[in-house]
């Protein structure tokens, strides 16, 4: 079996795809826009330029590969299609790193991450080639690694965030990519499915600062801002007022019933989820 992992290589988005490289069985290939910058990857391991905004650099990365894991970086899906298409005809197949906050019964998700992961899923499994892989949905929860954006507000000992009582079930990223997982994934044995994975327990964003703070060893506080100082921001990055009604409405559901927790990190890898706690002692130089 010779795979390829295939994503814009940056911290959060290519952890999980990045230590899928060295459990692959009989070879792997990291598709990156700069190989060079390919260091952390395993000896075996080869990297290759390819770029999602490019599909014919994607497609001749992919010559010799049989199984892709595919991470989509951002919400344009404009290349989408093509990109998937070149993988569909190499490859025989395909796990796709999804969103668990997908809502299969709305033909609209609610907000602009999932609406993205929606239609990625909705051309891997409504591709049209003769030639189209089988493939894997693993829909996980929210990366505990999207709180390393809270690094410069935590070593100042006060997280200002809007949505205090918003719960996520927060998913470690060792959890995502080991090697018994892997090969689970890659062997087969779950083609056709939408994998949940999750963290052991949902916490409050106020919960997860306070543990942030008690696995550094200290008080962090927790300061809630207003929507309208949310939307500011927002705007301030770009995001239109369609992105901010979104993301509101996914964050007010978040506060107001908890995340689901599923079992599949268990069943599939034989160990239980990695706790929050835990993901902050993986990553205290990034909060000192």
């Amino acid at each position: 079996m010779r795979g390829v992992g295939v994503g814009y290589h940056d911290r959060q988005q290519h952890e999980p795809g990045g230590q899928c490289g060295g459990s692959l069985h009989g070879g792997h290939r990291d598709d990156r826009r700069d190989p060079g910058a390919a260091r952390d990857l395993p000896p075996e391991a080869e990297a290759l330029r390819g770029d999602l905004t490019d599909p014919v650099s994607v497609g001749a990365a992919l010559r010799g590969v049989d199984t892709v894991f595919l991470v989509w970086p951002g919400v344009d899906t404009a290349h989408a299609p093509a990109v998937i298409e070149a993988v569909v005809e190499r490859a025989r197949y395909l796990v796709y790193l999804s969103s668990a906050g997908i809502d299969d019964a709305r033909p609209v998700q609610a907000d602009p991450v999932n609406q993205m992961h929606a239609d990625v899923e909705r051309v891997i499994v409504g591709s049209a080639s003769p030639h189209a892989a089988a493939w894997t949905l693993l829909r996980r929860t929210s990366f505990a690694a999207s709180l390393l954006e809270w690094g410069d507000q935590v070593r100042e000992d006060v997280v200002r965030e809007a949505f205090g009582d918003a719960s996520r079930t927060l998913v470690h990223e060792r959890d995502i990519a080991p090697v018994r997982t892997v090969r689970v994934l890659l062997d087969g044995s779950h083609r056709g499915e939408r994998l949940y994975l999750s963290g052991p327990q949902p916490h409050t964003q106020v919960e997860q600062v306070r543990i942030i703070g008690e696995a550094l060893g200290r008080t962090v506080l927790f300061e809630e801002v207003s929507a309208d100082e949310l939307r500011a921001h927002m705007r301030g990055e770009g995001w239109t007022e369609a992105d901010f009604e979104g993301m509101v409405t996914a964050y007010a559901a978040m506060s107001r019933a908890p995340r689901p927790v599923w079992d599949t990190v268990g069943r599939v890898t034989g160990h239980a989820p990695r706790g929050l706690a835990e993901w902050v002692r993986d990553h205290e130089a990034s909060f000192r």
